[in-house]
């Protein structure tokens, strides 16, 4: 009875990830030992501390920070904040933060942080103490610091988080000149850089781009045509649901159908306005009531909808054994860590579901990390050198035209011509690439390699790759 109850069991998540990292080991001829060095996590810290809250009492704060592999120096990866985090759930993360990094050519190694706190539970003022706190403890056991360990926003954290810790180890390392690059996602006032709020989902919406660039790859997954006019479900309007929501609808002129939150669904066959939707959702907590849309109190069941593309942004495990039969998209596009069990993966394939795995979607936030990172060692502000001598040249090209053709440009084109980039297209522009690049990389696996057919089994055989050469030429 015990041996078939223990049978059923869901996978943990960290087993759930060293399985999909299985698969695409199998395929590679490593040397003895490197198999089983990429797959081990490094170390993990747990640390517990009391914190005072605003009525005097003591409330003690459990937090983790694991460092999955630190083949590439600093090692780097969010975060999190929510009431269900735990030690696998870090350590699974710490190891997808690993081949993402290696996925998108980022010279990082893979960490991740998390801490056991219900952030709507707490006033500002006591985020801050523990932020602080936690950071400290961090700093003072070696895990954080601009050539060591970088973390960034992730779940229930964000800019001004981000702010707190970077303070922290202001204080402590005063005489530090790069101490701003010891932590991402920082408000651009205080060393951050621009789009990297939007940065995860503005990745979605080029890496869906991209995939519909590829009208043999848009076939295989039972597709025709563009973007314009597919039909999106998109699960949890957060930072990067929101975002790849937003820019997807405005545009690429998908239509979001429906949209999945705590309180339920809302589905409208038209297509949401999202900025509105996020504007309901940001006054009255929910999806519920949301004027001119259907209303469906089951938001998991949401999932089911039919679409041509579902975006699951939100949690990890949404999409199991118990409900991979019922999906009825055509596409998948893992926004968040995890969101499809290495047992629901199975289903799918098994059903012809394209999926686009989380290890290559959601890569946009490391990318515009390491960018604001460069920048903060760099003490230099992209664009700065060169936006003049851009606007320039381009005034050269324009009175060039305007002489040769006799004609003069209109504002419009005159304006599109002459602007040099800012630090904002020059981020864009450098996500834009980084995701059209891993997608080549990772579909040229998939045309080339004959056993090799679905999109997860490739991303992490052109990760292990990499990071099996990495620790070859490093002789580990």
């Amino acid at each position: 009875m015990a041996a078939s109850k223990k049978q059923t069991e869901p996978m943990s998540f960290s087993a759930g990830v060293d399985k999909m990292v299985d698969a695409g080991l199998a395929h590679l001829d490593l040397a003895p030992g490197i198999a089983e060095s990429i797959k081990s996590g490094h170390s993990v810290l747990q640390v517990r501390f009391p914190v005072r809250m605003d009525d005097g009492r003591y409330e003690v704060f459990t937090g983790w920070r694991a460092v999955h592999s630190d083949h590439r120096l600093p090692v780097k990866g969010g975060i999190r904040y929510a009431p269900f985090v735990d030690q696998d759930e870090v350590e699974a993360l710490a190891a997808l933060m690993t081949y993402k990094c290696a996925i998108v050519d980022v010279p990082f190694g893979g960490s991740k942080g998390g801490l056991l706190i219900e952030p709507r539970a707490h006033s500002t003022d006591e985020l801050e103490r523990v932020t602080r706190r936690f950071a400290e403890e961090l700093v003072e056991r070696g895990y954080m610091g601009p050539g060591i360990n970088v973390p960034a926003p992730d779940m229930g954290t964000g800019a001004r988080e981000m702010a707190w810790i970077a303070d922290v180890y202001r204080r402590l390392y005063p005489q530090e000149i790069n101490n701003l690059a010891c932590v991402t996602g920082k408000p651009v006032t205080s060393g951050g850089i621009r789009g990297r709020v939007e940065a995860t989902g503005r990745g979605v919406q080029y890496c869906i781009r991209e995939f519909f660039r590829h009208p043999e790859d848009v076939k295989r997954a039972g597709l025709s045509g563009d973007l314009a006019g597919k039909r999106v479900v998109v699960q949890g309007l957060g930072n990067v649901g929101y975002h790849a929501a937003k820019f997807l609808s405005e545009e690429d002129d998908a239509l979001v159908t429906t949209v999945i939150e705590r309180d339920g669904a809302v589905h409208d066959a038209k297509g949401l306005a999202v900025e509105k939707l996020r504007e309901w959702v940001g006054e009255k907590g929910g999806v519920q009531g949301f004027p001119g849309a259907k209303y469906i109190k089951n938001g998991p069941a949401a999932l089911e909808t039919e679409c041509d593309i579902l975006i699951p942004a939100a949690l990890e495990k949404q999409i199991t054994a118990d409900n991979a039969g019922r999906i009825e998209a055509r596409l998948v596009v893992e926004a968040a860590n995890g969101p499809v069990t290495f047992e629901a993966d199975a289903i799918l394939k098994k059903r012809k579901i394209t999926v686009l795995p989380d290890c290559y979607v959601n890569a946009g936030g490391v990318v515009v990390s390491y960018f604001e990172w460069i920048k903060n060692l760099s003490h230099i502000r992209f664009g700065r050198m060169d936006r003049r001598l851009d606007e320039m040249r381009g005034e050269r090209i324009v009175h060039a035209l305007e002489t040769a053709t006799g004609t003069t440009l209109s504002a419009e084109v005159r304006a599109e011509l002459v602007s040099g980039a800012d630090e904002l297209a020059l981020v864009r522009s450098g996500l834009d690439d980084t995701m059209r690049l891993a997608y080549r990389q990772i579909t040229e696996v998939v045309r080339s390699h004959r056993r090799i057919k679905d999109y997860r089994t490739a991303a992490y055989y052109v990760a292990l790759e990499k990071i099996a050469h990495s620790k070859m030429e490093m002789g580990l």
